[in-house]
């Protein structure tokens, strides 16, 4: 079974159990500053799962982008990915485990749906803690539609509990399905679900949301209990295809052809098809980032460092690979054409992400050379690589510190992260290994002030389009407890008058103490009542419309303040260019007083 039908035909199974179909969220996530991408797919329902009103109602069913760049040193392997796929179908407060088992049962074992054999099903529950108890209730459940209870598995927290997204928020105990891969022997008497050896590889995932996890690491019961299960698309193709990996699917075989006519070497190593995988795991993902939206090209900060990493981490394992000729834009074609159906962003961002991705392959090319010389240089009169010169490849030389990380450990040493991080403190490193501390927290964390700063970007981008005109448009927003980012389309930075007319016409608004009031409606409807909506491949048959006062009207997913006043005060801070018609405003709300 191709993605493409697997893809369909999981719309369709709970079509017909009455979910409506829902778009896939942007990668980045819009108000939520806990990750700096989607990871999974009820990342972008947070508000949704605390309670708030769905415009599609209580069951939904969808197809996610998601980005994890917490295993990228595992991409390479069998199953590990950058940019993945999740099929996830949603209960807001309506259905619960029976239902939701009995459907994932059917979906999966039905001849008319995928058709797995039963047989090759083994499950795992929670087995209970402190905080909840064991989940018979599931067990029971799968006794119920047919699985025996010498294939069902108890675990720990650790692998069979999910969330919250952030330190805090909507989490529970989860079922997992796993299918037993003949041609993977276990690896011993004691394998089991949960194992890493490859012979049982899960497919689907039920998580039964009925706790919000607190500040202080206390569980309490959700007032609205939610079902919220996920089904990875790559992997549940490879079991569908009958290949080994991730990576013998037809959503990666047409890109390792490519790779391929480009190697002369006639023996492939290990290390040389993991290298293969690298490339088209990294560039498929950088593209899907830069074909979003919101824009994002290759940087030294944020979301563009991880495509910048991504990218050149792809380049050097084309060098590795003796593939001198710049072929990045042949394989993003492919990457492209593959998702341009699906996901309609791809097509339409096609140029941008052309112009950015030949752009950062010339310019690393150019420089990689003398880096990896360098690099070479340093080690043979060392015999190793300091935090001292690791910063020196990364600051003169280009060379991203996750990639003098591999090429040190592929001689047997490791650099010394903390120095190198003494270094680097004035600059701004999101890697792995700083961003936890810069994005801990999130909507669930701090949601008082990140509801405020909300309706500040509502109230800003009216602002902005009533004195620059309406050429102005949103083109991504950021929030954290300290300040909101937005991103918008103008030719030019504004003037300091500008400026201070933006800001004060904002002040004006919040001194109104205007009345946010919430209706659901039509996505033409709202359209023709002049509401803004600039994500459309996002909103379903019905939306959510925001009004502040007569000042400002948007199609929104919420949460909002009720009315203005509560904001005191708005504040710019700063405004910067950042990428050809895009200039990008941070600002503050802060009390009258500050």
């Amino acid at each position: 079974m191709k993605t493409k039908e697997l893809r369909q035909k999981y719309l369709d199974f709970f079509k017909e159990k009455d979910h409506k179909v829902i778009g896939s969220a942007s990668l980045m996530p819009e108000n939520d500053p806990t990750v700096l991408f989607t990871t999974a797919g009820m990342h972008p329902l947070v508000p949704f799962l605390l309670g708030q009103r769905h415009p599609q109602g209580k069951r939904l069913v969808d197809v996610q982008k998601c980005i994890r760049t917490t295993d990228i040193d595992e991409v390479g392997d069998t199953t590990h990915l950058t940019f993945f796929e999740m099929l996830g179908n949603w209960s807001l407060g309506d259905y619960w485990k029976e239902e939701a088992i009995t459907w994932s049962y059917e979906f999966l074992t039905s001849k008319k749906w995928l058709g797995i054999d039963p047989e090759s099903l083994s499950i795992t529950v929670f087995e209970g803690d402190d905080d909840a108890p064991r989940d018979e209730e599931s067990v029971e459940v799968w006794k119920k539609v047919g699985i025996p209870e010498d294939r069902i598995y108890y675990l720990p927290k650790k692998d069979n509990w999910w969330g919250p997204a952030g330190q805090t928020g909507p989490c529970g105990p989860c079922t997992e399905m796993f299918i037993e891969i003949k041609g993977i022997p276990k690896c011993s008497s004691d394998c089991q679900p949960g194992c890493n050896c490859g012979h049982f590889v899960e497919i689907w995932n039920d998580v039964f949301m009925e706790y919000n996890k607190q500040e202080d690491g206390t569980y309490i019961q959700l007032k609205q209990k939610n079902v919220d299960t996920g089904m990875g698309v790559e992997r549940t193709a490879a079991i569908l295809q009958g290949v080994p990996t991730v990576y013998d699917t037809d959503l990666f075989v047409p890109l390792i052809d490519k790779v391929r006519e480009y190697i002369e070497k006639e023996d492939e190593t290990e290390q040389d098809i993991r290298y293969i995988r690298i490339i088209v795991d990294h560039v498929k993902s950088a593209v899907m980032i830069m074909s979003d939206d919101r824009k994002i090209s290759p940087s030294n900060v944020e979301h563009g460092y991880i495509v910048r990493r991504l990218l050149r981490k792809a380049i050097l394992g084309l060098d590795k690979l003796g593939i001198e000729k710049n072929i990045m834009k042949e394989l993003a074609e492919i990457v492209i054409d593959m998702y341009k159906g699906i996901y309609e962003e791809v097509e339409r961002n096609r140029e941008f992400v052309m112009d950015n991705l030949e752009r950062e392959e010339k310019k690393f090319r150019r420089t990689l050379r003398k880096a990896l010389r360098k690099f070479n240089r340093i080690y043979d009169k060392k015999g190793k690589i300091t935090g001292e010169d690791a910063f020196l490849l990364f600051t003169s030389f280009g060379l991203p510190i996750e990639m003098t990380k591999d090429l040190a450990e592929e001689r047997g040493f490791r650099i010394d992260m903390k120095t190198f991080r003494e270094e680097f403190e004035q600059h701004r490193d999101i890697s792995r290994s700083g961003s936890d501390k810069k994005f801990k927290g999130g909507l669930a964390d701090h949601s008082e002030i990140i509801t405020k700063l909300h309706t500040a970007t509502h109230l800003l981008q009216a602002a902005l389009r009533k004195i620059l005109g309406e050429t102005v448009k949103q083109k991504g927003s950021n929030i954290t407890k300290d300040r909101l980012r937005f991103d918008f389309t103008f030719q030019r930075k504004l003037t300091k008058e500008e400026l201070e007319q933006v800001e004060q016409l904002v002040n004006e608004v919040i001194e109104k103490d205007l009345k946010v009031t919430q209706e659901f409606m039509s996505i033409e409807e709202a359209e023709e009542r002049g509401a803004l909506a600039f994500f459309t491949e996002t909103y379903g048959d019905e939306v959510s419309v925001y009004s502040v006062g007569d000042f400002s009207k948007e199609v929104c997913g919420g949460p909002h303040v009720e009315h203005t006043g509560v904001l005191e005060h708005f504040r710019i801070k700063k405004q910067e260019n950042i990428g050809a018609g895009l200039v990008r405003i941070r600002a503050i709300v802060e009390s009258k007083s500050s």
